[in-house]
């Protein structure tokens, strides 16, 4: 079996399925292109002989492959979604060689991924690296873990190579608020501890995200004629404004990096009578996280003093929780990552990633699971691409925990 080849037959073969998910859908899965591609895994697990193959209405699919040898049981999570960035769902991948120049994405349409825009090329010259054709994602985020971990399973099961009990998920509408990792029980997915395969360039390991909340703020105004406003009307529009100014406009995504917290205005829609306000709530630290929610509900007491003829709601939710909340890097599901990387040569670059991984709703649940590289770059950019030296390595690290966690 080429390890390679089969690794890079697996991902564009999945990446041809589109899976995008859909925000505006409550349901899960939100799109029946996700429930196509879970039924195309399935039949791959069953053809390899993993036992306990489940696939419910929510399209999340679970399975076991029975140990062979005594040692940790571990999981590997994959999303079965795709991001929709108003792209095209269909994804045309393509295998070029990297010269050192501008790479010409599509002839046609005169797209090109720009080296002066996008350095990072510069690491992989003269290698093979699997591109777009410049009108989609590639969907390396998430089908590049869903290629790895099938990859693995079919090397391990072909060369009877020892590992403990392995179970598997894969889950629907990630890229929505990890809606598919909620649904998934402890009971269903009893592993010890299990690993996501959802961050970028080599080495790059994750065991810190943020806790994300949201927040909607609902506001009736006055309606009036403006003939007779004067000491009537009351403009939801301007009212959202004022809620807006308490804000500190450097706490932003766009001021704001590293291990910085933000507030972020997402979504506005009004009209004469009636505003809905939408933000984002993100931070590493817990209590800074629960002070910026406090500071969000202060923020409305003052609202409705400054406007009291007007009605004001606030709706709050936890979306997701800081994968460290559960898990610290000396922890054997952490340090392992760490120690595997060491026996491949692969430096580790650690992360505290600005967003959240299925990780993030399955560690506070009871699940410890932390993240490791794809090998690609620019997720939810048709300027993402996928080193195919780098993806075989990110293989190469599955591999080498499931050898881990039997004591090997």
């Amino acid at each position: 079996m080429d390890l390679e080849q089969r690794l890079v037959d697996n991902f564009i073969r999945y990446v041809k399925t589109p899976s995008q998910s859909d925000a505006s859908v409550k349901t899960v899965p939100s799109t029946q292109g996700q429930m196509d591609m879970a039924l195309i895994l399935k039949k791959e697990l069953e053809d390899l002989g993993f036992e306990n193959i489940v696939l419910d209405e929510h399209a999340i699919l679970t399975a076991v492959l029975k140990g062979n040898c005594e040692g940790d049981t571990i999981g590997f999570v994959s999303h079965l979604d795709t991001v929709d960035v108003s792209l095209s769902p269909e994804v045309k991948p393509q295998i070029l060689k990297f010269t050192g120049e501008d790479v010409l994405l599509n002839k046609d349409l005169d797209i090109k991924i720009s080296v002066a825009q996008h350095p990072e090329l510069n690491h992989y010259k003269d290698m093979d690296i699997i591109f777009t054709d410049g009108t989609s994602v590639l969907g390396a985020d998430n089908k590049a873990a869903m290629a790895n971990i099938m990859t693995a399973f079919e090397y391990i099961i072909k060369n009877n190579l020892p590992h403990g009990d392995l179970h598997v998920a894969f889950v629907p509408d990630e890229e929505t608020g990890l809606k598919g990792s909620k649904l998934l029980t402890r009971e269903r997915f009893n592993v010890d501890y299990a690993y996501t395969i959802d961050s970028c360039r080599l080495g790059e390991i994750v065991y810190e995200t943020f806790n994300a909340g949201a927040a909607s703020l609902k506001i009736k105004g006055v309606s009036a004629h403006p003939m007779s406003a004067k000491g009537v009307l009351v403009n939801p529009l301007l009212v959202a404004h004022d809620f807006m100014n308490m804000f500190d406009r450097e706490q932003t995504p766009e001021f704001t990096d590293k291990k910085d917290g933000y507030w972020w205005f997402v979504g506005c829609k009004s009209d004469p009578l009636y505003c809905t306000l939408d933000m984002h709530i993100r931070d590493f630290d817990k209590d800074n996280y629960k002070r910026r929610k406090d500071y969000i509900k202060e923020c409305v007491q003052t609202l409705k003093l400054m406007h009291p003829k007007a009605q004001i709601e606030l709706e709050m939710e936890d979306i997701y929780a800081n994968i460290a909340n559960n898990v610290s890097k000396d922890d054997k599901p952490v340090a392992m990552l760490y120690e595997a990387a060491d026996d491949l040569g692969i430096k580790p670059i650690t992360i505290a990633m600005r967003g959240g991984t299925d990780g993030s709703a399955l560690s506070p649940a009871g699940i410890v699971t932390p993240n490791y590289f794809t090998g690609a770059h620019n997720f939810h950019s048709y300027c993402e691409f996928l080193p195919i030296p780098s993806f075989v390595k990110s293989l190469k690290m599955t591999l080498r925990l499931i050898e881990k966690a039997c004591g090997r």
